[in-house]
């Protein structure tokens, strides 16, 4: 399977949202299941899009797999600093797991980073059950960091989220 990384169309935005959301809600990512507010987030390419590099792995005209970069803080980034670029919302088809597209998805934003200007690093949020990605990450040089855990949804403490990052 010939797979190509690229910027998303906005013909693909509701695939790719959709694919987004049924990744969260089919590995139990959501703790409110369907009626979890961030689905709505997960969905919405468009949205991202606007505001961030929202890219796609396709292969021919079907669409893999998707991952959000923001280059430089904005309103799409968590937790970057300033010099960090950051990667939100990485999910990839069930059906087309385990082929390389999340590990393709992930260089694409390495290699993005490394041509933006003033970029020294890469961060990222992570659940602690999203094993597949923590070996992506792992793989690929990026490093826990701890102190800069954090969570969501302050009131809630067991939604925690893990972070990670890569010095470029």
């Amino acid at each position: 399977m010939d797979i190509v990384i690229r910027r998303a169309k906005p013909g693909e935005y509701a695939a790719l949202g959709e694919i987004t959301a049924q990744a969260y809600l089919g590995d139990g990512l959501l703790d409110f299941g369907e009626s979890d507010e961030y689905l709505d987030e997960l969905r919405d390419a468009a949205k991202r899009a606007a505001a961030a590099e929202v890219l796609v792995a396709v292969a021919g005209d079907r669409v893999l797999g998707g991952v959000t970069f923001v280059p430089s803080g904005g309103p799409m980034a968590d937790i970057a600093r300033d010099g960090e670029a950051e990667i939100r919302m990485l999910a990839v088809a069930k059906e087309t797991r385990g082929r390389g597209v999340g590990t393709s998805l992930v260089r694409a934003c390495v290699d993005r980073a490394r041509a933006t200007a003033g970029c020294t690093g890469i961060t990222l949020s992570t659940q602690r059950t999203m094993h597949s990605a923590h070996r992506i990450y792992e793989h690929l040089g990026f490093t826990r960091t701890p102190a800069r855990d954090w969570s969501p949804v302050p009131h809630l403490d067991d939604i925690r989220l893990l972070t990670y990052e890569l010095t470029l």
